[in-house]
């Protein structure tokens, strides 16, 4: 039994919570605003905290970062809890020393979980607190949840990290809100593609040259190492990386300096390394393409992004947010647009979303944006899932289809799963609350 502190100032759901996680064998002492839950986790041996994000006076942000100050109190883990995730809520609950951050409503073995993990975790380091920036990783899939996560997290330290992804998933965007949510975040963020720099050039890009040092070295160049000297680096595309650069990479990463070319002083450089790649690491290994030391060095803590195919709940929200970039009142879609841009395929992940919203914007009339506006801008080649029309189908609306294809992909998750619900939203790439009100929506509860 735990003594378990809940802040709320919804006292419906605090009440309920506070029966549920009595009936589990718990004690729950209650608050309802920030500044007396701070009093009573200093006040009573409390050993592990709720908290809600919205609340009036002190919200979640300020209570973490409260706690993080007072080192009576900031070693006693704290779940954040809130009704409106966002890529930047999460980001800083999880930088300002959060042991998770958690979407209401919370199903019963959920909670039973995450609370006896957070009673055997101990003690969590985290960052000083810096400015947000207000662009966000939009989504909120259980799949993007967790890209954010382990950015707060990520930005607790300063070792290196891996994103994966395929192209088009928005690897630098994970890469520069890292960067911003680290203390790190006044330095500079330098990105550098090293597929678009030429072998021979690669060296002198990174590690800089002296004047003389080759045919055309007219003028000194620091390169981007030092460039970025008490910041963040990006190498993206990390797996186009020519085998003779890559041991050199490594000895600037070993020793933490750089030596220019034409000089044989080292140059001490402070650079926290972030590394991309769509490419299969395991299988430039294989081949002979990558060096395996490189690797394990580079991916002390992988970010792995999914496709957007694998995520279609987060559409509606980067559609809608990239149909508003240009400040003006966004275009609508209509429910038969979106029945389509779920059921599209998306290759080019986020960064063709992005694109034909773009068009949309310039090239549709009025205010909403249909589904046959959309399919001439669709590569309607590459569809998501192979479809038979037969007589029956063919006369039903596009939204009844893409139902009816939904009901049955959650039907072969769920008994490719054995009925574990948990395991078939994560096979269908969904947070377990929407699959709960999928079933019910179609009757297979």
């Amino acid at each position: 039994m735990a003594l378990i502190l809940l802040i709320d100032d919804d006292r419906d759901f605090g009440a309920t919570l506070a029966v549920t996680l009595g009936s589990m064998g718990h004690e729950v002492i209650v608050a309802t605003d920030g500044s007396a839950g701070l009093a009573m986790l200093a006040d009573a041996p409390v050993e592990l905290a709720f908290v809600d994000y919205r609340m009036p006076t002190m919200d979640g942000i300020s209570f973490l970062r409260q706690r993080q100050a007072d080192d009576r109190i900031s070693a006693i883990p704290v779940i954040m809890l809130t009704a409106f995730a966002s890529g930047q809520n999460t980001i800083d609950a999880m930088r300002l020393g959060a042991f998770d951050h958690l979407t209401k409503p919370i199903g019963r073995a959920e909670l039973a979980e995450i609370v006896a993990r957070a009673l055997a975790s101990g003690h969590r380091t985290s960052v000083p607190a810096v400015a947000a920036d207000d662009t966000e990783l939009a989504g909120g899939s259980q799949g993007m949840r967790q890209v954010q996560k382990r950015i707060g997290l990520a930005a607790a330290s300063d070792v290196p990290v891996l994103i994966t992804g395929e192209t088009g998933t928005g690897k630098e965007l994970v890469a520069r809100a890292l960067h911003r949510a680290s203390s790190r975040a006044a330095r500079p963020f330098v990105a550098v593609n090293c597929a678009a720099i030429p072998a021979d050039l690669l060296e002198s890009e990174l590690f800089g040259h002296r004047r003389g040092a080759f045919s055309g070295a007219t003028t000194e160049r620091e390169g981007y190492f030092r460039e970025a000297d008490g910041g963040t680096l990006l190498l993206d595309e990390i797996g186009d990386m020519p085998l003779p650069m890559q041991a050199k990479l490594l000895r600037v990463l070993q020793e933490g300096a750089v030596t220019p070319l034409g000089s044989s002083q080292p140059v001490r450089v402070d650079v926290r390394v972030l590394a991309a790649t769509h490419r299969r690491i395991g299988d430039l290994i294989a081949a002979g393409t990558f060096r395996s030391d490189l690797f394990y060095r580079l991916n002390v803590l992988p970010i792995e992004l999914g496709a957007l195919r694998e995520r279609p709940e987060d559409i509606l929200a980067l559609a809608d947010r990239f149909l508003r970039e240009d400040g003006r009142p966004g275009k609508q879609l209509t429910e038969a647009a979106l029945a389509l841009l779920q059921a599209y395929a998306w290759p080019g992940n986020v960064r063709e979303l992005r694109n034909v919203m773009e068009r949309c914007r310039v090239l549709v009339a009025g205010q909403r944006i249909d589904a046959a506006d959309l399919a001439p801008m669709l590569n309607t080649a590459a569809p998501a899932v192979s479809i038979t029309v037969d007589a029956d189908s063919a006369s039903e609306s596009l939204p009844d289809a893409v139902a009816r294809l939904e009901r049955t992909m959650i039907v072969h998750a769920l008994r490719e799963a054995r009925g574990n619900r948990a395991e078939a939203a994560r096979r269908l790439g969904i947070r377990r609350q929407l699959l709960y009100r999928k079933l019910v929506d179609y009757g297979l509860e």
